[in-house]
């Protein structure tokens, strides 16, 4: 496995990959990976933690990080190539492009400035890697609609491959974020994946979802419609962890 911290490192080749993360692998990143090694010649995965889609600098200073951690994980998972650059390779002094999508749903309002932060860096790592798959993972659905957006409208010659939702076996959607959940805040979690799947089959969606949070104060609950399939969506707070997950309603995800 090669490890790159510079674009002019950064060489092309076809049939490749590209697995976009910021680190902190889990489960869910190593199922994207499984995906990307099965469906292409080379597999490219970014290790970089965006400072541009942070609307909270305390939340960007408690992001976990384990580099070494890592790329332990993606040797073993079959990664080709790990871009790992700092902050100043991608955006040096200067930087005054930014792709702005208009169309950011109920995640977007909540975060003000983030899917500027994703859908640029996504563009930048698109042109540098120039892959013909990149794979993101069905949790972070409203990242996936405007990454779509993103390649429809600019025409970007990549296709944008979903991969379902991984979970603990209680239950609740794996993220980098849940190591900062204490115990006690991991059991009110469960609350959201419990309400959004009680939620599924009912006639209206989301009322049914925020009467079944148990407590748990929602920054949101919404049905998105992402072409191909419609999914509940919502994100919450526990402590000062926010989480985000949804269930498919209809359709599927591919």
């Amino acid at each position: 496995m090669k490890v790159i911290r510079t674009i002019a490192e950064l060489d092309l080749a076809p049939r490749t990959g590209l697995v976009p993360t910021m680190g902190a692998l889990h489960d869910g990143h190593r199922a994207l990976l499984a995906a990307a090694r099965r469906e292409n010649e080379r597999v490219v995965m970014s290790l970089f933690v965006n400072p541009a889609q942070f609307d909270d600098q305390a939340d960007l200073a408690a992001y976990p990080r384990d580099e070494a951690r890592d790329l332990a994980i993606a040797e073993t998972d079959g990664v080709d190539v790990v871009f790992a650059p700092a902050a100043e390779e991608l955006y040096p002094s200067g930087f005054a492009t930014w792709v702005e999508p208009e169309e950011a749903g109920a995640e977007g309002v909540a975060r003000p400035g983030h899917f500027r932060g994703v859908a640029t860096v996504c563009l930048k790592l698109f042109n540098l890697v120039r892959p013909e798959r990149a794979y993101f993972g069905q949790k972070d659905a409203q990242q996936v609609a405007v990454i779509r957006q993103l390649v429809r409208d600019l025409n970007v010659p990549v296709e944008i491959r979903v991969v379902q939702t991984v979970r603990d076996p209680d239950g609740l959607a794996l993220s980098s974020r849940n190591t900062l959940l204490s115990p006690e805040e991991r059991e009110r979690a469960l609350g959201l994946p419990r309400a959004l799947q009680s939620a599924a089959g009912a006639a209206e969606p989301v009322a049914a979802a925020r009467g079944s949070l148990n407590g748990l104060d929602p920054d949101y609950v919404e049905v998105l419609d992402l072409g191909d399939a419609k999914i509940l969506a919502a994100a919450v707070r526990v402590g000062s962890v926010r989480l985000i997950d949804n269930v498919l309603l209809e359709g599927e995800l591919s």
